[in-house]
């Protein structure tokens, strides 16, 4: 949908050098150095509360950065997650915005040709400067881009409709699609976020085809690595690392991820051998000073002069030991966890629910029929509002079927990740810890929750009120392997969580010899457990 020949697409430009970014009072970016220039995209990823967002606005001139330079050359855009409506609002006037800057263009042209036919003075150098001006933003075809964007996010394309009226995702597509009409920098805060199948595609397709400058803040794999696969991509990678440093990273998904895992392989190498070496000089140290007290004693009343010199090189050997060891630094931050899956042993074959027949009055339609076994794997699609969270409602027994009957087999443990984190005072009070809610669920026999890799030590003695929506639904993973279930049924399980962590927990899922039901939208997922053409090692129960 790019518009041909446009010199305001190739003029755009935003360069950031060591940007430093706090937020009430409180550091969180150091050292960003970035450019969002034409024919590139810059793909901003990081785990949620890096400051993604932060930094986006911060880009877009929204807010002012605290450190280092920023400069922006053309216009810029900017679709945010969430946009306030102003009463009475409507698409027309939303439309009416985005092709502001070209509308006035062509009045103006118009206004200097007839001016220019009338032979008024400096008519003619008026009419060249309108002509460019015009030309540069090709504002004869910015409305018709507007329309075709509409179209293509299946949005709302009535004029005189008011926002207010719309759904929250359908004013979002109207938003999004007057962003795409509009030429220099596009920056994009997750904007898969409310599409469907067709809108993404469409939007992909839009993002590929856009020789103006373009950043995105995403989670979504699938668009990350549509986005880089050409090789026009760039990585911005705000998650920890080593020095402290944001990546930046050129080349497609799977380079970066693995350049991502082989950085992050010797850092936690390096790590282990500075402590490793920390403690064998603690350790040196606490031999001395045992040695001081007691090793060195010869028996009573012999030997006195050697006593004395054995005591001072005892002394002086530890001396050395502490010198050594007040010199030696752990200066290597400790490397972010990864996800450590907990051992699971079930029975391959071992039946462990049976559904027959399931219906749901005016929520699942069915009937729906399925038996899973141990080892099995399953993924459940369909189109908003088909019953897939339904259904998963009746496994876990939080819905009784009105036509069917569903069973959960003698001594079988079920576990259910649902889109939604639980309310945390079922578990818990207002200001319990993260470990305590664990520790209240696994009890003695769960993993410890350290070890799954999923919190850190100051997530993990944090109020769970306190967590990021990210933190908690790694507590809600946490929660859900803390039984080691012999049925891990999840439900959209991408929701909230980094493109890391969810390539981790999609290996994971491959290899647990736990049976493991995934209902997801996730085309990333759908991709690696399904296959592009449904030929994946995965089977599939599409509900209507």
């Amino acid at each position: 949908m790019s518009r041909q020949n446009n010199p305001e697409e190739h003029q755009s430009h935003i360069r950031a050098v060591d940007l430093g970014i706090s937020v009430a009072g409180h550091q969180i970016l150091t050292g960003v150095t970035a450019t969002v220039s034409p024919g590139n995209r810059l793909v901003i990823v990081g785990e949620n509360g890096v400051g993604k967002t932060t930094l986006l606005h911060t880009l877009a001139g929204v807010r002012e950065p605290d450190g280092g330079t920023l400069t922006r050359t053309g216009t810029v855009t900017l679709v945010q997650q969430a946009m306030d409506d102003e009463s009475g609002q409507t698409v027309g006037d939303l439309v009416a915005d985005a092709t502001a800057e070209a509308d006035r263009a062509l009045t103006d042209l118009d206004t200097a040709a007839v001016a220019l036919a009338e032979g008024t003075a400096a008519a003619e150098q008026s009419y060249t400067r309108a002509l460019d001006r015009a030309t540069s933003l090709d504002a004869w075809d910015a409305r018709r881009c507007v329309d075709v964007a509409l179209a293509g996010l299946d949005a709302c394309t009535d004029r005189s409709r008011t926002l207010r009226t719309l759904s929250h995702g359908q004013r979002y597509r109207v938003r999004l699609a007057c962003a795409l009409g509009r030429d220099g920098s596009l920056l994009l805060d997750e904007p898969t976020n409310h599409l469907d199948a067709g809108a993404l595609a469409f939007l992909t397709s839009c993002l590929l085809e856009r020789r103006g400058p373009v950043a995105v803040v995403t989670h979504d794999r699938a668009l990350l690595r549509d986005l880089t696969g050409d090789g026009q991509g760039t990585f911005l990678d705000l998650d920890p690392t080593s020095d402290g440093t944001p990546r930046v990273t050129t080349g497609t998904y799977d380079e970066w991820v693995s350049r991502r895992r082989a950085e992050r392989e010797h850092w936690e190498q390096e790590y282990a051998a500075q402590v490793a070496e920390h403690r064998r000089l603690e350790s040196a140290v606490d031999d001395a000073r045992g040695r001081l007290t007691t090793g060195w004693r010869p028996e009573k009343g012999h030997n006195k002069h050697g006593r004395a010199t054995r005591a001072a090189g005892t002394v002086q050997t530890l001396h050395r030991r502490q010198e050594a060891l007040a010199d030696h630094a752990v200066d290597i931050p400790e490397p972010p966890l990864s996800l450590r899956w907990p051992d699971v042993s079930v029975a391959p074959g071992r039946t462990l629910l049976t559904c027959d027949g399931v219906s749901v009055d005016g929520r699942l339609s069915g009937p729906v029929s399925l038996e899973i076994s141990g080892g099995d794997r399953l993924v459940l699609t369909g189109p908003n509002g088909a019953g897939k969270s339904t259904l998963v409602d009746v496994l876990r027994g939080q819905v009784g079927p009105t036509g069917g009957w569903c069973h959960i087999h003698d001594g079988v443990r079920v576990s259910v990740l649902t889109q939604h984190e639980p309310t945390w005072s079922e578990y818990a009070g207002q200001h319990t810890r993260a470990a305590e809610v664990y520790e209240r669920v696994a009890g003695s026999g769960g993993p410890a929750l350290s070890s799954l890799g999923l919190l850190d030590r100051t997530a993990r003695s944090t109020p769970v009120e306190r967590l990021s929506q990210g933190q908690q639904r790694r507590l809600h993973l946490a929660l859900c392997l803390a039984s080691r279930p012999d049925l891990l049924v999840l439900d959209e399980p991408t929701n909230h969580l980094s493109a890391t962590l969810v390539d981790e927990m999609t290996d994971a899922l491959r290899t647990t010899e736990a049976a493991v039901m995934v209902v997801t939208h996730d085309r990333q997922m759908l991709r690696d457990l399904v296959g592009e053409a449904g030929d994946g090692a995965w089977p599939v129960l599409a509900l209507e």
